[in-house]
């Protein structure tokens, strides 16, 4: 059967003598796909289309218990089914943060965000969600070598540049790794926040795991599709900064170091993301990647030239701009 026929054969034993009409609500840069359901009566479902031989769906509804639990405004599951992997869901509307966000409303938008990642921090416990542990954390720095330097840059690294970015890989790493452990969604960010009541609704938890505190507050403010003033992002990492002590969460006691974590930890991200970039472009077809990378670039290209620890790879990211196609890139 094919795979449409197969959602609407089960769409319609789980919504029986319902009429509705199906049609496109997003896609995202794994292999599920998502569905609006719009019944006869103006009430809308999402179908959430995850082919179980290409994801497994436990993982999702798992954590979305968790989160639930935690107060978090998360998909209700109306409908389930693993082994065909497909869910029937709550619908948060069609407003993402990124569509919603200006200068007008970022500051109320953020501060609703930053509460929400507070509450999720502050369920946390060891032993509930995989370990963001150093073997995960260097996996995805290794996507960077892996898919950006021979796609995008089309280079070999030296001897001398490969033991650059093993410099800083280290210390991306040990940075991560000294950090108090909580929730972290992993991509905690503009294009899985959804404006809505209670604001905002959180999407595409499933990959969450237990790690660095500063991670899902850097990917909220170091966002791969929409930037903002460093002296913006600064005043939002210290609202969050005292919003967290006064929850009690074990926050670094001096602002200046949570925020020395927090941009280290993005270079650990901004390697990541642009390796997974390039591998969605050259992997996987989806080019429209490939526009997002000079941001995240941007961002890694700062923090490297703000910390000494961090030479190394800006030597590398020098050397790399010296030899890249400027048709499409910023930098």
């Amino acid at each position: 059967m094919h795979r449409m026929q197969q959602i609407e054969s089960w769409l319609a034993g789980v919504c029986v003598g319902q009429a509705y009409t199906l049609s496109p609500a997003s896609a995202d840069a794994s292999q599920r796909r998502y569905f609006r359901a719009q019944f006869a009566d103006g009430s809308t479902r999402i179908v959430m289309d995850a082919p179980p031989e290409l994801e497994d769906s436990r993982p999702f509804v798992q954590i979305r218990g968790v989160l639930g639990e935690a107060g978090v405004h998360v998909p209700q599951i109306h409908a389930c089914d693993l082994e065909q992997g497909l869910m029937l869901l709550e619908d948060f509307g069609n407003t993402t943060y990124q569509q919603a966000l200006n200068a007008d409303t970022m500051q109320r938008l953020y501060l609703d965000a930053i509460d929400t990642l507070i509450k999720i921090q502050l369920a946390s416990r060891s032993g509930v969600l995989p370990d963001y542990d150093e073997a995960f954390l260097a996996r995805e720095v290794d996507l960077f070598a892996e898919w950006y330097v021979p796609k995008v840059a089309r280079i070999e690294l030296s001897a001398q540049q490969q033991g650059w970015l093993a410099e800083a890989r280290r210390v991306v790493l040990d940075n991560a790794l000294s950090q108090p452990k909580v929730y972290v969604h992993r991509d905690y960010h503009s294009r899985n926040l959804m404006v809505c009541e209670p604001n905002p609704g959180v999407l595409d938890f499933q990959g969450a795991l237990y790690g660095p505190i500063s991670y899902d507050l850097m990917s909220l403010l170091k966002d791969a599709y929409v930037e903002w003033e460093e002296e913006q992002v600064l005043d939002l990492v210290i609202r969050y900064w005292e919003r967290a002590r006064k929850a009690g969460l074990p926050v670094h006691d001096d602002p200046t170091e949570f925020y020395r974590q927090f941009e280290i930890m993005g270079a650990q991200r901004q390697l990541k993301v642009v390796g997974i970039f390039a591998r969605l472009a050259h992997r996987d077809g989806k080019t429209g990647y490939l526009a997002d990378i000079p941001r995240v670039w941007g961002y890694l290209r700062r923090t490297a030239q703000r910390y000494i620890a961090l030479k190394p790879l800006l030597k590398l990211m020098d050397q790399i701009e010296g030899v890249l196609p400027q048709v499409g890139y910023t930098f």
